[in-house]
Order: C-alpha cells, then structure tokens, then sequence
C-alpha cells in the first residue's frame, strides 16, 4: 500500500536523531552498534541504542550495555589524585619523588645517533602535574607491560617507568602517556594507605552510583558486554575481535588494574560522572570535588604547547572529555552546558572513528537545539 508523503515525513521523525545518525553505518556493516546519550546537568535529552552488541548471536545493543572505555579511565583517575589535592595530601607542585623515592634514579635521552643513545640526569624532576597533563616526558608504555598493559601490578611498574628514560625535560613537550596516568594512580595508592582500586570504589564510583563501572566485570556484566569488531580483510562486513590490550578472562580477579585505559563502564554511569563535573564537583548534593579542582582539571594545563589538555581531560575548543582506542567518546560542551557519550567497540581505522563520532555530535548537538 502507497504511504502518502506527510505519512513517511510524520514516521521519519519519530526515529531518534541519535538513531536515525547511526543506522546508515549499521546497515552498511559498518559499525555493530552504539549507545548514545545527550544530558544536560539535570536531564536525559536523548539516549538511544542502535545495531548489535553480538552480530552473531544477534542479540541487539541495549542502553545499558557494557563497555571497555579505554583511555576515558583518565579523567576518573585524575579526579581520584585531585581529591587528594583537595584534601592537602598532595601538590601538584611536589615533585613524584617525593612520593616515589625511586624516581630520584630517573634518566633522560640526551641524545639519539642512530641505535646509540646518550643519557644525563634531567635538569628537573617530574612534578605531580606532570602526570596528569602529559608533560612528564614518559613513555606511552614500557616493553615490561606487553603484550598487554594489565600484567604488573603498580608497584612494579613503577620500576619499569623508572628504568626508561624520559623523553624530553619534564615540562617542555607533550606526550601522550599511560606511565603518568599510572604513576598518578600509584601516588593515591601511597597517600591513601589503600589499593587505587578500592579507593575508587570507595571514594568515587560508589558515592556516584557508577555500579558498572570497573576494572574486571563480573559474569553477570560480561552478559551486558557489547562485543569488539574490525572491518574483515574484504572491508565488506565485520569480524569480532579481542581487546589486544586487557588479558583473558576479562572476570580474571589476578589482573591487574590499569588506571590509565582499563576500565569498562555504560552510558548511565559516565553520565554521573560528567553530570559531578559540570556541577563544579557536586553530585545529587554531595561535594566529591571542589570547583577549584574541577576548573584545574577542565582548562588548558599545557602553556603555550598547543595541544590542550587539562588534567585528565583534553579541553580543545571548549569541549571538554576524553576518547577511547575503541571509538569510546564523552564530553561536556562548555559553552552550550549539555554532555554528549557515545559509545562503540570498533578496532577498525582511526579515520572511521572520527566519522561515527562526528555523526554522533552533529545528532546531538540538534537533538539538544530540538529539546530547548
């Protein structure tokens, strides 16, 4: 039966912008699936799932599915060392020996001539801050934490950061590094007197009700585990996938905690965290941060570098968030005060990435125009 035009625009509008900017993708075997959600600080604006969280068992995506977020651990373990800084446990000022002793041993690479490399002590040491916005001059990762980055436990890695030298004086360049993250999760530990595991959960995750959110999911949550996919040698559909970088079983209690890129979590969840965030650390009426805190962490932290990170967070152009290496997105628009998540498992081209993603922010930046 022919369906009359204002019959198809009326049915048209009815699919969600979120859902309607991701089908194409879907159908296209593209991308399995994704979660979406668009909030302001007091309300759910859109939150939508699309495709399959398992091709094959066709089990489609759910909103409460679980994800591994990857590198968007960082922003939670910066908040873990600024509550600490709230408290005058630690400065961002000290330098990381001052907690770490062993980093008084800390070389740096003078020189490079071809497979040589000279040495000499750095003029400065590392300060806290350095962690937290990438310009220690660590490493990204140390040879003792592959093939995969969950196989030491903290301290030990802390050994392997010290053994290899920094790249540049702390301070003067940017780079991206796990070994910060990691070195500033190490400190809480330290200060705290508790493993950085337990103080998370204890001291953010729980009072934030981010029940989803952890390093090793249990059975029950690896039930909500949306799959990882890659586009098949053809590049005509997709094949699943592990994560190269977590060890198997994922519900391994013996795995060590990754604070820099190892935790899985669900929209809902990183909604309460960015709804503390954009409240200047408040949260269903509970300061977890002080505003002093949130404003360090959420605006630029690199000088006159220009890459523009904050602590824990990258803060380009006003959008304030953190990605992860599966396509993993969230962010709080500064100027426009909504929080955009966005969440998929795609081991596929960075270049991919970016189109899923712009997709995803033209849908929610109109579904937020259409709820004001």
């Amino acid at each position: 039966m022919f369906l009359g035009a204002a019959v198809l625009v009326a049915r048209a509008a009815e699919i969600p912008k979120l859902v309607a900017a991701m089908q194409p993708f879907v159908d296209n075997r593209q991308l399995a699936g994704a979660v979406m959600l668009v909030a302001d600080k007091d309300k759910v604006i859109g939150l939508e799932a699309v495709g399959w969280m398992d091709i094959a068992a066709k089990r489609k995506m759910r909103t409460d599915c679980l994800f591994w977020i990857a590198s968007q651990s960082k922003p939670i373990a910066a908040t873990a060392l600024m509550m600490l800084v709230d408290e005058g446990k630690v400065s961002l000022d000290d330098p990381v020996e001052k907690y770490l002793p062993e980093f008084k041993e800390q070389w740096l690479v003078a020189e490079r001539d071809g497979e040589h490399v000279l040495l000499r002590k750095p003029k400065h040491s590392i300060a806290v801050r350095n962690l937290l916005n990438h310009t220690s001059g660590m490493l990204y990762k140390t040879p003792a934490e592959q093939p995969t980055l969950d196989l030491l436990p903290l301290d030990a890695r802390m050994r392997a950061y010290v053994m290899s030298p920094l790249q540049f004086e702390p301070g003067t360049k940017h780079l991206y590094a796990n070994a910060g993250i990691n070195t500033a999760a190490r400190i809480v530990e330290l200060v705290s007197g508790r493993p950085y595991e337990r103080f998370l959960a204890e001291r953010l995750l729980s009072p934030l009700g981010m029940k989803d959110t952890t390093f090793r999911p249990t059975a029950a949550q690896l039930k909500r585990l949306a799959k990882s996919y890659k586009p098949n040698a053809a590049k005509t559909a997709l094949e699943e996938t592990p994560i190269p970088q977590l060890r198997y079983p994922l519900d391994d209690r013996t795995r060590s905690v990754q604070p820099a890129g190892g935790l899985f979590s669900t929209a809902g969840d990183l909604l309460s965290f960015y709804r503390m965030i954009l409240n200047g650390g408040v949260f269903a009426g509970r300061r977890i941060l002080s505003e002093q805190a949130v404003w360090l962490m959420t605006c630029k932290q690199t000088g006159d570098l220009p890459q523009a990170y904050g602590f824990g967070f990258d803060v380009t152009r006003g959008i304030i968030g953190h990605g992860g290496t599966f396509g993993t997105h969230s962010s709080f628009d500064a100027t426009r005060r909504f929080i955009s998540i966005f969440l998929i498992q795609y081991a596929g081209p960075p270049a991919d990435m970016k189109r899923f993603l712009s997709a995803f922010h033209d849908a929610a930046r109109a579904t937020c125009s259409g709820a004001n």
